[in-house]
């Protein structure tokens, strides 16, 4: 390696983004910010709604003003740097900027892995056995469920970002990507990376598998509830009130697995930007509207 030979000195990484058409970066900058004005609004206006509104002060709606707090800082990692990137001829982050992005990215995205399944536990509860839902899911059920969501999702990201940064960048500091992941960073290191993607399709692919199982099955359980209704005013309300919890997690699972539970081979960057811009920023931007839709139909 070239800088001052020894490979772990490179100080800055250049985000190379979409484009590097002036015509295209302004439309981009209006959409991302059009999109992020909404999230914020969504999301924050959720959290608001649940604390004001003391017929929403139940575990279901704590799970959801949570989630609607993790999507918010989700977006907010990388949507406003991305944004300075696209009205900026230097779209350089800092090696401790690109890091702390990576950690906060990976941090909130697995939080709200572990929050959906959570969430998936609740509406058994409190469907299976309705009359018990205020013993079973009491504060001293869904606080630590919570806080492990949270602790579960810095444990995972301090693996990565240590993995990461620990390895040499000398053949280039371009990621090709809008924000600091862990896929592109990967692709331009000089080091050999095979325990880091190891790393990254054991521990992303356990936490996949695991948080998706609790959902599944809580939602088995659901299914023989509805079985055994003959009311159908029931069934349409389990239906409603599951619709958007299932909506939620079938979005976000499906890019999640698409993006980092496959072969290193079968990775193309261009593509996976798309994708990975999806569950960033578009899908906390979804998130209150779906649960807001079902409600409303509820």
């Amino acid at each position: 390696c070239h800088i001052h030979s020894r490979p772990y000195r490179v100080t800055t990484f250049v985000l190379k983004g979409f484009t590097d058409k002036l015509e295209l970066q302004i439309i981009l900058f209006f959409l991302f910010l059009t999109i992020y004005v909404f999230t914020l609004m969504g999301n924050l206006g959720l959290v608001a709604l649940v604390i004001g509104d003391s017929r929403l002060h139940n575990p279901m709606y704590y799970f959801l003003s949570v989630l609607s707090s993790v999507d918010a800082c989700y977006s907010s990692v990388i949507t406003p740097n991305m944004l300075v990137d696209f009205m900026s001829k230097n779209k350089v982050i800092s090696f401790l900027g690109c890091a702390a992005q990576m950690f906060l990215a990976v941090t909130f995205g697995t939080t709200e892995c572990f929050l959906l399944a959570a969430m998936a536990y609740d509406r058994y509860v409190a469907i299976y056995n309705p009359l018990l839902y205020s013993v079973s899911m009491s504060p001293r059920v869904y606080v630590p469920l919570i806080i492990a969501s949270y602790v579960g999702g810095i444990l995972h990201a301090s693996v990565h970002t240590v993995a990461t940064f620990s390895l040499s960048f000398c053949a280039s500091n371009e990621i090709r990507h809008v924000f600091c992941d862990i896929p592109p960073l990967l692709a331009i290191s000089c080091s050999d990376t095979h325990t880091n993607q190891l790393l990254l399709f054991y521990f992303a692919g356990s936490i996949e598998i695991t948080t998706i199982l609790v959902v599944l099955i809580s939602y088995g359980f659901i299914v023989l509830v509805i079985l055994r209704m003959h009311s159908a005013e029931g069934r349409r309300k389990i239906f409603s009130t599951c619709g958007s919890h299932l909506t939620g997690v079938s979005i976000f699972h499906g890019t999640v697995l698409f993006m980092y539970v496959r072969p290193s081979s079968s990775y193309a960057l261009d593509h996976d930007m798309i994708v990975s811009i999806f569950y960033t920023i578009v899908i906390p931007m979804l998130n209150p509207i779906i649960y807001i839709y079902f409600h409303c139909k509820n």
